[in-house]
């Protein structure tokens, strides 16, 4: 067994109960390390709950800029939704964390590194098949896998030996939030039938109390990449948490769905991500007026099996490599500028425009303008149904 563990702390139930176990049960050295990937919080608390819990050492990493360079952009540029929706809030996350687990590891002299996920969940997955493709040689962890704890009696063990925790058997719920958005979980929703209470949102309004008056946005992108808000530069990192003020005033960037989770089962899960939503929508749009007609379709079929790889923590595999050099490649061209519009409970573009933009005015225009050679569609529309033509007469008995 292990003598000293790095673990990724959220500073929440499970991760402050483990601290302590691993110590009680495996009699091992723990180092607690926390990332901060936009989810905001206090972490001089978050470390001190660490060590009130039993840590050795507390880490905290501010990985915003990291994660949303490294990690979101990319995402983004894939139009990356796992099952046509979700936006990967926590999935794009672990692989960052477990590139942090490991170089603690190395820097605090520790065998092994541990998360604080079910055996049911798919953060399992993301965490070990990371941690294990960047360091075969560590060994991996999973104590709430092994505990058998449930939430109840979680609670119960953090009160017995005096463990800060932030949850309650009032509001039993597991919340996720970096900057892509936040994933909540646990309570009533495990009814797939009941409605999420409206205080489990914090980044969205309820529409109803939506500004009346409808809003614009104009979102800049450079090579895929959103760098700007109304002609304001802005890091990724600083420009999420805007548009997840901006649009979610007005009630929209919420997704309550049954996935399919990496284990086999299906999960009710409950989203807020107002700001990454909004940015996926206007980079589709772009791309409609920046990509050719076959390298749109073709990248719109690879998006869910990109989406599939982060989701199943495949982040660090040769597929994904291959496919990010695939996005790199079509996004060359895709910089310019998107108008979204917003009311109450809606998102969505009514502008967009390029420097390279495929759209040929001349070639659209039904006006005076129009540069388009009609006499060379009837040879092209005759040559296109050739075939059919040919069917319909040889094998169906079409005679005209």
């Amino acid at each position: 067994m292990a003598k000293r563990v790095v673990l990724a702390y959220s500073g929440g139930l499970d991760t402050s109960v483990a601290v302590r176990w691993i110590q009680e049960e495996w009699g091992a050295e723990v180092v607690a390390l926390a990332a901060d990937v936009g989810q905001g919080g206090d972490f001089d608390a978050v470390r001190e709950r660490a060590l009130a819990a039993g840590a050795v050492e507390a880490v905290v990493v501010d990985a915003r800029r990291e994660y949303a360079d490294e990690f979101v952009a990319p995402a983004i540029r894939a139009n990356a939704l796992y099952e046509g929706k979700y936006p990967l809030v926590s999935a794009l996350s672990r692989p960052l964390i477990a590139r942090h687990l490991v170089r603690a590891a190395r820097e605090h002299g520790a065998d092994a590194v541990a998360h604080g996920c079910t055996g049911k969940g798919n953060d399992q997955v993301r965490f070990e098949v990371a941690s294990r493709a960047l360091a075969p040689d560590l060994e991996v962890l999973a104590p709430v896998r092994v505990w058998g704890l449930t939430r109840e009696q979680a609670i119960e063990y953090a009160h017995r030996f005096d463990i800060p925790i932030t949850v309650t058997r009032a509001k039993p719920y597991s919340i996720d939030a970096n900057l892509v958005g936040r994933a909540i979980e646990c309570g009533e929703m495990e009814d797939p039938w009941a409605a999420p209470p409206e205080d489990v949102y914090e980044l969205t309004r309820p529409v109803a109390a939506a500004p009346a008056e409808p809003r614009e946005l104009v979102v800049g992108f450079e090579r895929g990449v959103p760098v700007s808000v109304d002609g304001e530069r802005r890091s990724l990192h600083e420009l999420l948490p805007r548009l997840d003020e901006v649009v979610g005033a007005y009630g929209w960037g919420r997704l309550d769905m049954v996935e399919n989770r990496r284990v086999g089962i299906k999960s009710r899960e409950t989203y807020e991500c107002p700001g990454a939503l909004a940015l996926l929508r206007a980079h589709a749009d772009l791309e409609s007026i920046t990509l050719e007609r076959d390298l749109m379709r073709e990248k719109a079929r690879l998006e869910p099996r990109y989406a599939e790889l982060v989701y199943d923590g495949l982040w660090f595999s040769p597929l994904k490599e291959a496919l990010d050099a695939f996005v790199e490649s079509s996004q060359e061209h895709v910089s310019g500028e998107v108008r979204l519009r917003l009311e109450p409970g809606r998102c969505f573009p009514n502008g967009r425009r390029a420097p390279a933009s495929l759209y040929d005015y001349e070639l659209a225009t039904y006006e005076a303008d129009d540069a388009f050679r009609h006499d060379d569609a009837a040879g092209f529309v005759r040559l296109w149904g050739l075939s059919v033509e040919t069917w319909a007469r040889r094998q169906r008995g079409v005679d005209g």
